[in-house]
């Protein structure tokens, strides 16, 4: 039974797209959490998959371009982290702005609120850092729409411009603006009305 577990969790692997992040939650349906643990640590070791940090993994993605393979995407990192744990995240500031395509500067530092513990996690020269916020605060929302809120905020009130609207605007799906008109209610007023401009032509 031992080599179907592993075939299978191997063929779960390689239906992932490159560079996919996971953790041994991913694959319970297939075996038990020890078994899956020891599986993708035996992957590790002959260098099928690569070990990020402590139960989260990855399948390399390799780059023609570079000659080299490429380094695991720090979003989903984050994500992982905050599976493995069950914590309810959002990414904050800087790291917003970047993910949403409104800052091409990479962050120091990537920042996440989360209703779990106050921890940071480093690895290849790259820190995520997890502040604890009130589940209250990050888990009546989708993660897009609280993201887009952080993003607004770190822009600031008399700052946003109308190409960073714009940029949002096409970024967002149907569905995606709704729920920003939905769901951030409770936002600052100000805040509000951008979130309004954003979904105005799906009013």
């Amino acid at each position: 039974m031992e080599i179907s577990y592993k075939e299978s969790i191997v063929n779960k692997i390689e239906s992932f797209e490159p560079g996919t992040v996971f953790i041994a939650n991913d694959f319970l349906e297939i075996a038990s959490y020890e078994r899956i643990r020891n599986i993708l640590n035996r992957l590790v070791k002959d260098g099928t998959i690569r070990r990020i940090l402590k139960g989260v993994y990855y399948q390399p993605r390799y780059s023609e371009l570079l000659d080299e393979y490429e380094s695991p995407n720090v979003h989903q990192v984050a994500l992982a982290i905050a599976r493995k744990y069950n914590w309810t995240i959002t990414p904050s500031e800087n790291t917003a702005l970047n993910i949403l395509g409104l800052s091409t500067q990479v962050p120091v530092k990537w920042l996440y609120l989360s209703d779990g513990r106050y921890i940071t996690y480093s690895f290849d020269g790259i820190d995520i850092e997890f502040k604890r916020r009130s589940n209250a605060e990050i888990s009546n929302m989708s993660t897009i729409t609280a993201m887009v809120i952080q993003a607004i905020k770190a822009i600031g009130k008399d700052r946003i411009s109308e190409t960073q609207i714009d940029i949002l605007k096409k970024r967002l799906s149907s569905e995606e603006k709704k729920a920003l008109l939905r769901e951030g209610k409770t936002a600052t007023a100000w805040i509000y009305e951008i979130l309004r401009k954003l979904g105005e032509e799906d009013e």
